[in-house]
């Protein structure tokens, strides 16, 4: 385990390599989950302000499952989060022409609509974080199968984990974090 800033790193975020494989997951996991995307307390005005943007777009199911639920819900494991459409597809979430889930806010973030990216959750994807009173925990938990092709090219690659991440860690924790956790990881990797 890493300690940086009362931020607890287990050792897998720079050791196992990932690289996302859309082609392959179909990202999967948009649709699989136990609830929608956990979010932070503090992006819940930037969420709202970005669903204003997109909520035209979502489809017929989303927007009746937002009008039962709201834009966001919460649940007992996960606090805030978004809703899912029957337990299964989060409502943000489209299928594009390549049977690809994506998310609509991403979409209208590279169009420039928002500023807004997606769910810090969804951006740090595989790695899950959890609070506690005295520190945060960052955990590598990719889904066996779902993102084994994932593992597959990452591996074929040569990318580590947090270096698939580097925008999402700089995005939660900052540059400074980043280069630190950078450091430590090279370092190990030499040693």
């Amino acid at each position: 385990m890493i300690l940086i800033d009362e931020i607890l790193i287990s050792d897998d975020i720079i050791q196992e390599e990932f690289i996302c494989n859309l082609k392959k997951c179909k990202g999967g996991c948009c649709v699989d989950g136990d609830a929608g995307a956990p979010l932070e307390k503090a992006e819940l005005k930037e969420f709202k302000q970005a669903y204003k943007v997109i909520k035209d777009e979502l489809s017929e199911a989303a927007k009746a499952e937002i009008k039962e639920v709201g834009v966001y819900t919460t649940d007992a494991d996960f606090g805030y989060v978004t809703p899912a459409i029957q337990g299964g597809i989060c409502v943000y979430g489209y299928t594009d022409e390549s049977g690809i889930v994506k998310c609509l806010f991403e979409k209208a973030y590279y169009e420039g609509r928002t500023t807004f990216k997606k769910p810090i959750s969804c951006h740090l994807y595989p790695i899950r974080v959890t609070k506690n009173h005295t520190f945060t925990a960052l955990n590598y938990e990719p889904r066996d199968v779902l993102c084994a092709p994932a593992c597959k090219l990452g591996k074929k690659e040569g990318v580590k984990v947090y270096e698939f991440l580097k925008e999402p860690l700089i995005r939660k924790y900052g540059e400074a974090f980043y280069e630190a956790l950078d450091t430590i990881a090279k370092g190990k990797h030499l040693g």
